[in-house]
């Protein structure tokens, strides 16, 4: 099982990874390490990665999941729970519980206190990230924080109408150099983790660190929701060891 460690120094208490669609159980078109139950893969196989995942990254316990509606929701997690949470963010300050975001184009990030004592994962497309959630997240650190962005579509491959680009250039005009014209008309590129390290920065967490990794383009690694649809999720994880 292929898994990524994020590139950042991160404290030495704190574990992190993000899955790759290499091995796992997931029959076509899931082949691989599909972490989601909701996209119409035998379930069976779905626990199968899950479980697989769960010993190879040395989990303290099983991931807290979330359902996930682009929202600006985070939810702060005392105990491990096999309750599947409304929410797209999580954070903790509790060892032992492990937070996830599952992605198949949109941005992971994950965020920790650079003393170790909590920790956060963030599930943003486009319309979270314009709405805040970003914020909303990096704003429950008290203490100096940095983060992590996982992979992502990148910003040569993700394409977005004029809604998308007025969403972020009215709330601010700095968000413009994220977008660039496309070769199709009245078409931009878009890059997201751009605007996600700008928003953290805007929200004290100077320390950015990114994956610049794209879904889209790297099929052998990545699912890519944009590039397939009908496909699997990947996911990215923090927790704080006991």
């Amino acid at each position: 099982m292929s898994l990524l460690t994020p590139n950042w120094s991160k404290p030495n208490n704190v574990g992190a990874v993000s899955s790759t669609r290499e091995d796992g159980a997931s029959k076509a078109p899931f082949s691989g390490l599909n972490l989601g139950m909701h996209v119409g893969d035998e379930p069976s196989d779905v626990l199968a990665n899950r479980h697989a995942l769960e010993v190879k990254a040395n989990m303290p316990s099983s991931p807290v999941w979330l359902n996930q509606t682009h929202s600006t929701k985070v939810v702060t997690v005392q105990v491990p729970t096999e309750q599947v949470l409304d929410a797209d963010a999580s954070f903790t300050r509790t060892p032992g519980v492990v937070l996830s975001a599952m992605t198949a184009d949109c941005l992971p990030i994950l965020i920790c206190a650079k003393d170790g004592t909590a920790v956060a994962a963030i599930h943003a497309g486009w319309r979270g990230l314009a709405d805040g959630i970003v914020e909303e997240a990096a704003n429950l650190f008290d203490s100096e924080a940095q983060a992590w962005i996982g992979p992502a579509i990148g910003f040569e491959s993700f394409e977005v109408g004029l809604d998308v680009k007025h969403a972020f250039c009215q709330m601010n005009p700095e968000y413009g150099i994220a977008f660039k014209e496309s070769v199709n008309p009245e078409k931009w590129l878009a890059n997201l983790a751009l605007i996600a390290q700008m928003k953290l920065q805007a929200s004290a967490i100077s320390d950015v660190t990114q994956s610049n990794l794209c879904t889209f383009s790297d099929e052998k690694r990545f699912f890519s929701y944009r590039r397939d649809g009908q496909t699997g999720r990947m996911a990215s994880f923090i927790w704080i060891n006991h």
